[in-house]
């Protein structure tokens, strides 16, 4: 402040010596650069407590906004809450202290507490250990993950596997390690979030296809023949519609245009088809889809993980390149040796899956005589009660619960607005 109060000095006159006007010239230099410097810094200062003030704003401001949308969310009906389970997942469970039927589950063959795989998964505690410590490449595999994976390949009928620790990391983790800026991927769109996300992180050209549309499908292939990669990219069963994709006309457009086929299963591995194999084996191409993508997380088990399996070049490239395998901890010992055993019980308790298929039957068939607008394929078991307004659909599904029944609603944004439902899943070891 001193400084900047500083007189300028007297003018110089010609009876100045030389030698004294050089001293005056250095002395006002002198003053002139600390006049400069205190200036810049009291601008600096000021500019600090500006961002200062700012940044303040903008917490408060985001606080705000967020404040304010999940007050719309509540009104609107759409806020989401958890509800607390107090016992294992099965038919009948415990919440809030009140016994209830399970009916939201994705544990379609009931599975979920098996004592058979519950013990499978102690043993293995026993043999193996707890966890790993470890992504898979560095020292995080075990003769089991080996096992499990060369097992999940010979039930889908191809040549490999690759364990994931979610299904959603396999998709996250698929697309980004093939394709490039010169290929092209073309998607069903009403396809799993998990599909959506892995297809941003890659640079391909991104195509959506009206849901289940055939002949909108081959528009885009027939645009689309200078990519040097085409992906089709679609769920099985699509869990929030209970319909399924035509494999069979999707593979031929495929083979017709030179295209690549990708298959998201979680919906229907281990229950849909005659054994279980899922979609392409309702459709008869099993040997024809070029990438599986499915679970260990619904039917299979309920517990976690998630894989691609396809043939062994795929899967080998998938090991050096896809970023949620390479950095991600491997799946932990008791959910691997419990999950053999689920494929065990699938291949030779049969009868779990010919239950499932009845239960649907006169589940859906019973609902739309009673005047319910029933969505999806008559043979799915995954069963959206159409309402249509978020609220009422929240509040009929509370009305259930008091009634034993546990659904959710599904609104807006996993489904498109105006179109909420209450999902209805069936169990096989629920005798309807």
């Amino acid at each position: 402040f001193f400084f900047l109060m500083i007189r300028r000095p007297p003018r110089s006159t010609q009876s100045r010596s030389s030698a004294a006007s050089d001293v005056y010239k250095r002395q006002v230099s002198t003053q002139s650069t600390w006049g400069i410097q205190i200036k810049t810094g009291m601008i600096l200062t000021k500019l600090v407590r500006n961002f200062s003030t700012t940044a303040k704003h903008t917490h408060h401001s985001l606080k705000a906004i967020i404040e304010a949308q999940i007050k719309e969310l509540k009104q609107t009906g759409v806020y989401k809450t958890e509800r607390i389970i107090t016992s294992p997942q099965r038919i009948s469970i415990q919440t809030n202290g009140q016994n209830v039927l399970n009916f939201c589950a994705n544990n379609y063959l009931g599975l979920a507490d098996n004592q058979d795989i519950i013990e499978a998964a102690k043993r293995t505690l026993d043999t193996h250990g707890f966890g790993l410590s470890s992504v898979r490449f560095i020292c995080g595999t075990q003769d089991l993950h080996k096992e499990l994976e060369r097992k999940i390949a010979a039930f889908h009928q191809k040549e490999d596997s690759i364990l994931f620790t979610s299904a959603f990391d396999a998709n996250a983790g698929f697309f980004e390690t093939f394709l490039t800026e010169e290929d092209a991927i073309i998607s069903d769109q009403l396809n799993h979030a998990s599909i959506i996300d892995g297809v941003r992180l890659c640079k391909a050209k991104r195509f959506r296809y009206n849901h289940l549309d055939m002949q909108d499908l081959e528009r885009i292939l027939q645009e689309t023949q200078n990519a040097r990669l085409r992906f089709i990219a679609t769920d099985g069963v699509f869990s929030m519609d209970g319909d399924f994709a035509p494999l069979d006309q999707i593979v031929a457009l495929a083979k017709k245009y030179h295209a690549y086929t990708f298959v998201d299963e979680c919906h229907a591995t281990g229950f849909l088809g005659e054994t279980g194999r899922g979609t392409p084996q309702l459709f008869g191409v099993e040997k024809e889809v070029d990438f599986i993508s499915s679970t260990l997380g619904k039917a299979l088990g309920g517990g976690s993980g998630g894989y691609i399996t396809s043939r062994k070049e795929v899967v080998d490239y998938l090991r050096q390149k896809a970023r949620p395998y390479l950095f991600s901890n491997s799946i932990a010992p008791a959910i691997v040796g419990a999950s053999l055993k689920v494929f065990d019980i699938i291949d030779n308790q049969p009868q779990l899956i010919q239950q499932l298929n009845t239960n649907t039957k006169v589940f859906r068939e019973g609902m739309q005589k009673a005047g319910f607008k029933i969505l999806g394929n008559q043979a799915c078991p995954i069963v959206p009660v159409y309402i249509g307004d978020a609220k009422l659909a929240g509040e009929l599904a509370e009305e259930l619960l008091q009634e034993g029944i546990y659904v959710i609603a599904f609104s807006y944004p996993v489904v498109p607005k105006g179109q909420a439902r209450i999902r209805v899943q069936i169990l096989s070891l629920i005798h309807i």
